[in-house]
């Protein structure tokens, strides 16, 4: 684990910021391309698919408020690269938030279903397509985190992110089974005759 001076007191920082920290709270040190790896492991299944521009920026930001410190190291193919870790400071600041911080209520922005609540102005033949694809996606994702679920598990220490996974794997069954439902709810709403006509 890196060393850094006391960070300023009542630092603010994003949520992704925190899971950035929490990714370097695994122990290892890691490039932001790596940072980006773990997050496609697990996290992408519930919280966040970063761009690499936005990992930069976190880590930098991190770095400021002496959460994390980087060094520079030779790669395999003798090119420099930099890698980050979790300092005490930042290890003590993540304690800290899991344990302190609101619990906030997820934030919910569903495109499928937009797009079904402003069905008066679609094609119902294209809102069951819409819909059709978030089913399959979902199951997609469904079977995606139940492999990261069996990988997690494998690995010492990853108790807690194989628990996550297990979850991701429960959301994405259900909201696979949703968009079924929906797509039932949908047909009857076109044979009542209450759909109106575009």
């Amino acid at each position: 684990m890196a060393h850094a001076d006391e960070p300023p007191a009542e630092v603010r920082l994003p949520a992704t910021a925190w899971a950035v920290l929490g990714i370097l709270a695994f122990g290892e040190e890691l490039t932001g391309y790596e940072v980006r790896q773990w997050a496609e492991h697990i996290l992408r299944f519930f919280y966040w698919s970063p761009a690499m521009s936005q990992i930069y920026s976190e880590l930098k930001r991190l770095e400021q408020v002496g959460y994390a410190a980087s060094r520079e190291v030779s790669g395999e193919d003798g090119r420099p690269r930099r890698v980050y870790a979790i300092t005490d400071a930042g290890r003590a600041a993540a304690s800290d938030w899991l344990a302190h911080a609101p619990v906030e209520p997820p934030a919910l922005k569903h495109g499928p279903l937009l797009r079904v609540w402003l069905g008066h102005l679609a094609d119902p033949d294209r809102l069951r397509e819409v819909v059709t694809q978030h089913r399959d996606r979902s199951a997609d994702l469904a079977a995606e985190a139940d492999e990261a679920r069996r990988a997690a598990a494998a690995v010492s220490g990853w108790a807690y992110p194989e628990l996550v996974a297990r979850w991701a794997v429960r959301y994405h069954t259900a909201e696979r089974d949703l968009a079924a439902r929906l797509l039932d709810d949908l047909d009857e709403l076109v044979a009542s005759g209450r759909a109106p006509d575009l």
